[in-house]
């Protein structure tokens, strides 16, 4: 007799298994799991009769206990009994029909107890592929496909003895799409609609995180992007809730923990490519992509910059745009107020000297998320690293590169070594002659810029099979990296002033993370009424790039637009409760901040900064109280539905 364990029984796939079992009378089954479907798992271990079963959730474990005490299954549950369901000693083969990444781990204790493995969840392989087919080499555990077209594709290529019988092309149709042919552009395109989310043209606002494998030109590369495009996506890689990601930073901001430089052999400089060796070529060793066809050409748009001021010594870490321009040329756009790194080069340039730069590519996402901050949290000689370093808990580790007196981040898949030339500029689309450079974050693919900084490269170093990791300008990704920080400053600046009164604060994709932020603020007495709004004149001092301050009542949710938009519609009048600041500066990128746009705007980069005052008046509370609802268990009508 054989023995199957079928974890996630009662769906789909593990009710066409147990099916199948019906019709062949030398299979048992030893065990069946579910995550909370125990009214269709009764009616399995009444028919099956299993050794075991599993319940994910444990408060419905226990239910099921008392509705099978009748029988001699026994009841298990939660993270730690999937993983001892799938390794079941009797048990031959484990069917894995579980949804979504859940699936891992008791796939893993499966193959770890040499159980043959029946792999309906995708997932499983789509996270952890390597690993997940390496623990099966190891302990010779055969994975067998059994959904859709990946079992299609399994029973296709059996029955081969031989290389001339080998299959040398698998065409899939209607799973997704061809994209034999495409260009780079189309390719990135294809991203914009699958998750970019942002500003840019999307039907979804967050997306996977994506990992092209194979790179034209670059055979040993791959390609990452998105892995910040989802702010619960972040929030787990922060280790914290969604909704307290800015309050985090803030605090990581107030207690920051310095780099260090370690001496060690560091990752990222496994592979050395110098650029005095014959044959160097920056495009061709990394792999940089080009977005749309208005491109001026590759963009690196994830590359850590790091230089020092050359009067003080003091380092800073920010993210540039960066275009490959030659084999050893890449070009720099500094944002005009010559903040930060732009401060180092123009303070070089005036002493004449070339500014040491490391450019670091594929880090910690916490090094990327602290790296956005801007004065006057971080003014200039606040070295963003040490946020990260908070975030962590530790220290981020530094090395020496390797031909300039600089610093890298040791754990990059990627660092570019070179200098800051002093007293040239270049034109940004000089070999492509676009007139643009790449889509920027208001959703508008930026103009070309004349004065561009050259950075004269060194070296090139890398880790072994390295991953570049890139991002689209208007993309959920850099609403992450740019709005987070931007909440903590301006959570942070307003706390100081008045204690307790800001909840929270949320800086939406409709913005970029930049021009609009939505402050959740509670009046707890009389005195707080005005208050408010010179909260939103604080944020504005927080973050000059700001455009729009929406204020809304303790009882809105920030982080919902429509509930934003509610609060709009029905506490909110144009004539009483607009406040507009003219004449101010704030970000170049936006184009209605020109002369043309408005008689009152001086200059291109100004405009008019407006307060949207949604709150209830404080005498008038009573008035504006939402439909109270009772509070009620909903888990009793959705018994079966999950």
């Amino acid at each position: 007799m054989r023995y199957i364990t079928v974890l996630g029984s009662t769906g789909s796939i593990g009710v066409q298994t147990l099916a199948v079992t019906d019709a062949m009378k030398d299979i048992a089954v030893e065990c069946l799991t579910t995550n909370t479907s125990i009214g269709l798992l009764e009616e399995q271990i009444r028919k099956y009769r299993p050794h075991t079963v599993c319940v994910a959730d444990a408060q419905k474990a226990q239910e099921l206990k008392v509705k099978v005490a009748d029988t001699n299954t026994r009841v298990i549950a939660g993270v730690h009994g999937m993983a001892e369901a799938a390794a079941m000693p009797k048990s031959d083969t484990v069917i894995t029909g579980i949804v979504g990444i859940a699936g891992l781990e008791p796939t893993l204790a499966a193959i770890r107890a040499g159980k043959r493995i029946g792999l309906a969840n995708k997932e499983t392989l789509v996270t952890a592929g390597d690993l997940v087919m390496e623990l099966a080499r190891e302990n010779q555990v055969q994975i067998v496909p059994v959904d859709s077209e990946h079992s299609a594709v399994f029973q296709c290529l059996q029955g081969i003895q031989s290389r001339e019988q080998e299959v040398k092309r698998i065409i899939l149709t209607a799973s997704g799409g061809p994209f034999f042919g495409k260009t780079r552009a189309e390719l990135s395109g294809v991203y914009r609609y699958v998750g970019a989310g942002g500003t840019v043209m999307r039907p979804t606002k967050e997306g996977p995180a994506m990992v092209f494998n194979r790179i034209k030109g670059h055979p040993d590369a791959k390609v990452a992007i998105g892995v910040l495009s989802s702010r619960t996506r972040v929030a787990a890689l922060l280790g914290c809730r969604s909704g307290d990601l800015g309050k985090k930073l803030w605090e990581c901001a107030s207690h920051p923990i310095q780099p260090v430089v370690t001496e060690e052999k560091a990752a990222c400089q496994e592979v050395v490519h110098l650029a005095n060796e014959p044959g160097f070529d920056l495009a061709k060793l990394v792999p940089a992509p080009t977005n749309t066809p208005d491109d001026a050409g590759p963009y690196i748009t994830l590359g850590m910059c790091y230089a020092s001021h050359p009067d003080t010594g003091a380092s800073d870490v920010t993210i540039h745009r960066l275009c490959i321009q030659g084999k050893d040329e890449l070009s720099i756009f500094f944002t005009p107020g010559a903040r930060h790194i732009g401060a180092m080069a123009e303070r070089a340039e005036e002493l004449g000297q070339a500014l040491p730069i490391s450019i670091s590519i594929g880090v910690d996402p916490a090094i990327e998320i602290g790296s956005c901050f801007e004065p006057p949290t971080t003014p200039l000689g606040y070295d963003e690293l040490s946020i990260a370093g908070a975030l962590r808990g530790e220290p981020v580790k530094l090395c020496r590169c390797l031909t300039v007196k600089e610093r890298a981040i040791a754990n990059a898949e990627y660092v570019i070594e070179g200098e800051v030339v002093p007293g040239v500029r270049v034109q940004e689309d000089q070999n492509s002659h676009t007139g643009f450079a790449m889509p920027e974050f208001p959703g508008y693919t930026g103009p070309a810029s004349s004065q561009c900084w050259l950075i004269r490269v060194k070296a090139v170093t890398h880790r072994k099979d390295p991953i570049m990791q890139t991002c689209i300008g208007p993309s959920e990704e850099h609403v992450s990296m740019a709005g987070i920080p931007t909440e903590a400053s301006i959570y942070g600046m307003v706390e100081k002033a008045m204690p307790g009164r800001l909840k929270n604060v949320y800086c939406p994709s409709a913005g970029g993370g930049k021009y609009m932020a939505v402050l959740q603020f509670e009046k707890k007495t009389e005195s707080d009424e005005g208050r408010q709004r010179q909260a939103a004149l604080l944020a504005f001092s927080a973050f000059s790039e700001l455009k729009h301050v929406f204020l809304v009542d303790e009882d809105v949710d920030c982080f919902d637009m429509s509930d934003v938009l509610w609060a709009m519609n029905t506490r909110f009048q144009g004539d009483a409760d607009i406040i507009t600041i003219p004449g101010v500066r704030c970000h170049p990128l936006d184009p209605s901040n020109t002369p043309e746009c408005s008689p009152g705007i001086r200059g291109k980069g100004i405009a008019c900064k407006t307060i949207f005052d949604c709150t209830v008046p404080y005498d008038q509370k009573k008035r504006f109280v939402r439909a109270r609802f009772m509070e009620v268990d909903p888990e009793k009508w959705l018994t079966g539905l999950s």
